[in-house]
């Protein structure tokens, strides 16, 4: 399994930038993400917990089920389904105010599972990843400035 951890400090308030986060549907306006939808609503909020939410990058798509939501501190997701043969252990993003900021940490633990190049592969999405959770906050922090 790797463990894939990014980190950044948004001038905003733990909120706004839970309810730009935490608003799976409109995933598919960060860059990287071709599209995104919600197959199933969560309870009490409809990105709470128990939403699905598809979500369709270039070349691969999968569904993510929310399994924690705690506004504005934290979400937690896990994969459910994906078009490529991945083991998702969970996914997490918690934020923590920080003078008059917020302080994100986008945590995933997953690995691909294939035999002979799974090892590898686990390694370059985990680089991937990584690069497209420090977009997706570096859009966030863009949003919440606007």
């Amino acid at each position: 399994m790797q463990t894939v951890i990014v980190e950044r400090l948004i001038a905003a308030s733990p909120e706004k930038v839970f309810d730009v986060l935490s608003d799976h549907a409109n995933y598919k306006s960060f860059p990287g993400v071709k599209d995104s939808y919600l197959t199933s609503e969560g309870k009490p909020h409809k990105n709470g917990v128990g939403a699905v939410r598809h979500i369709v990058t270039p070349g691969i798509w999968f569904d993510e089920q929310i399994t924690h939501f705690d506004r504005p501190k934290r979400f937690d997701y896990k994969i459910i389904r994906s078009n490529i043969p991945l083991e998702h252990q969970v996914g997490s993003v918690r934020l923590e105010a920080v003078g008059t900021g917020t302080k994100v940490t986008w945590t995933t633990v997953m690995r691909v599972k294939l035999p002979l190049v799974g090892g590898l592969l686990t390694k370059l999405a985990a680089g991937k990843l990584g690069q497209a959770f420090g977009g997706m906050l570096k859009e966030t922090e863009r949003r919440v400035a606007a």
